[in-house]
């Protein structure tokens, strides 16, 4: 099979799926979402397809048997619709796209997530979302210890834990400025631990404990956060599960966080993980597991197209 790699780079990822993609006998090539360019030209609507293109370094998209779509690079607004646009249009001519274009939107934005994961029934905390700082200062007094998130982001980064309503109100002031949405959160005592746990395809193939330094309550790997391989308890696996399910997502790690109540939480879904972290901790080759499941897919999808050509019905 020939399988496209869209990313922002090279790096680690690439690299380990490249090499589980070779070792199964499958050609990979990894080319970058600043390089896409869609060429539409005039045609007849018979024509129509025959005439639009959508390459990457001059390698056809559209031509793939796959299409892996991991890190969208940072750009403009315009520059990210775009790019995520070109994901849409590559599934609607029947290119298999993982994650899905529509499974990145849902899990880039924290608010989005977050409905469709409590709309599946499961556990997450309490969460006010809103524009103006009034709205936010309520949310920040009712709940007391509050984290406040960027909408969008990962790794921890802009992330601020307040208790202080004070503190709080200055902290929005910064973010009114550049007309931020306020994700304001309560914050769960979870003892600096919490779990990743990495699921494809519709089962768990590795999880971790992920553990905060002394000193900090983040508990993101990028931060320092010590990890070791987590036996899951059952009930852990079926909320990771159904959260995957939640956002339709092929392959996705989710973020669990236990209180120390006993309580366990859906802190969030990432449609674009990083696993080099739980790799190393677990030995689970992830890049092998994700390959294997996107080829077992592309063959699903060819068997049907075969099984339909060769109907009575269709041959009438």
């Amino acid at each position: 099979m020939n399988i496209v790699i869209l990313n922002a780079g090279t790096g680690w990822h690439t690299d380990e799926l490249t090499r589980a993609l070779s070792e199964r006998g499958h050609t990979a090539v990894v080319v970058p979402y600043e390089a896409v360019v869609s060429r539409l030209r005039s045609a007849s609507a018979r024509q129509a397809r025959a005439r639009a293109s959508l390459t990457s370094e001059g390698i056809s998209l559209l031509d793939a048997d796959a299409v892996l779509a991991r890190i969208v690079p940072f750009g403009s607004l315009e520059q990210i619709i775009y790019r995520v646009d070109a994901l849409h249009w590559l599934e609607e001519r029947g290119v298999l796209v993982v994650n899905s274009p529509r499974t990145i939107e849902r899990c880039v934005d924290k608010f989005y997530t977050d409905t469709l994961v409590r709309e599946a029934g499961l556990p997450t905390p309490d969460t006010v979302v809103c524009e103006r700082i009034n709205d936010a200062m309520a949310a920040v007094r009712e709940m007391g210890d509050v984290v406040i998130k960027p909408i969008f982001g990962s790794l921890g980064h802009g992330m601020v834990r307040v208790s202080e309503p004070d503190v709080a109100l200055r902290v929005l002031r910064a973010l009114d400025e550049v007309r931020a949405v306020f994700y304001v959160q309560r914050a769960i005592d979870h003892g600096g631990r919490d779990a990743r746990v990495f699921v494809v395809g519709g089962r768990v193939v590795g999880a971790i404990e992920r553990l905060a330094p002394d000193g900090e309550w983040r508990t993101n790997v990028a931060r320092g956060a010590g990890t070791r391989a987590l036996d899951l308890p059952r009930d852990w696996e079926d909320l990771a599960l159904r959260a995957a399910e939640a956002v339709s997502a092929d392959y996705a790690g989710v973020d669990l966080l236990p209180a120390r109540d006993g309580s366990v939480y859906v802190l969030e879904v990432n449609g674009i993980p990083g696993w080099q972290g739980l790799q190393q901790a677990t030995g689970v080759d992830v890049a092998g597991a994700i390959v294997d499941h996107v080829v077992a897919r592309v063959s699903a999808r060819r068997a049907e197209a075969g099984a339909t050509h060769a109907s009575p019905a269709h041959r009438r």
